[in-house]
């Protein structure tokens, strides 16, 4: 049985595939969080908006890991799959932490071991690190043309996409204050940082002069685009979109600290 999405090499017919798997997670995703938000502590509460992004999220990465987009993805078009990285590290991540109320991420960190690991990788450093590793290594051509044709490899590739983004919006969003968040302008930082090493495998995509993976060059084409331009428009939706939600990001980010400065001055005189 196809449980999840990999490359199959068949021809692309949009004749629509069950994935029990991403199914069986993303219920898995919506019952735990309505149960967990049944039985909040005492004299705390969940905003409904909470519910609506958690949910939001969920939807997200349903639409992304399933069909059409997931095999697509997985074995038919490149851009697709940068879409999914996108989908999986930038949209996906942030709606799950904001959609967490407080209380219920301190009850998932409560066992100590637990705690000590989120403290560990949370870091700015170590998030940086293993945000870059894993976008590079995802888009690395040995690890595309090996991974995307199993199930599992393809399963892991989905999954470590989401960890790392988890990681990432950790450090932005900082939803814990005993987790030590950075200030507005170190999560500035740490956005704009994480612009650079991106740059690199999207000019690689965009200015090859021959398609870099096997995998999506030797797929039954989907449509009138080639390999070369499947590339080039994965190349430029990884730089165009990607830099958009950084710098997006950053810029809410700016406008806040900048808010948060105005009312600490007004509070002082």
């Amino acid at each position: 049985m196809t449980w999840w999405c990999a490359a199959q090499g068949t021809p692309w017919d949009w004749t629509w595939q069950p994935y029990p798997g991403v199914w069986i997670l993303v219920g898995a995703m919506l019952s735990a969080f309505a149960f967990a938000v049944r039985r909040p502590p005492s004299r705390e509460r969940t905003d409904r908006s909470r519910v609506v992004t958690f949910v939001l999220g969920v939807v997200a990465f349903w639409l992304a890991a399933d069909w059409p987009i997931g095999p697509l993805g997985a074995g038919y078009l490149v851009s697709v799959h940068t879409a999914q990285f996108l989908v999986f590290t930038m949209v996906v991540p942030p709606l799950l932490l904001h959609g967490l109320p407080p209380w219920l991420l301190r009850r998932l960190l409560h066992p100590p071991a637990i705690q000590r690991s989120a403290l560990f990788f949370t870091r700015p450093l170590i998030a940086f690190v293993i945000f870059n590793v894993v976008m590079v290594a995802t888009h690395f051509p040995a690890v595309v043309d090996t991974l995307r044709p199993t199930q599992v490899g393809s399963f892991g590739v989905d999954m470590a996409w989401l960890f790392a983004g988890i990681l990432f919006w950790w450090v932005v969003l900082g939803p814990l204050d005993e987790f030590r968040p950075l200030s507005y302008p170190g999560r500035i930082v740490f956005l704009l940082l994480n612009v650079f090493i991106p740059t690199v495998p999207a000019s690689f995509l965009t200015f090859a002069d021959y398609p870099v993976y096997a995998l999506y060059e030797l797929a039954p084409r989907v449509g009138s685009i080639s390999a070369t331009q499947d590339q080039q428009l994965a190349g430029l939706t990884m730089k165009i979109l990607g830099g958009f939600i950084i710098f997006g990001t950053a810029s809410v980010l700016f406008f806040r600290w900048y808010g948060a400065e105005r009312a600490l001055d007004s509070d002082v005189t």
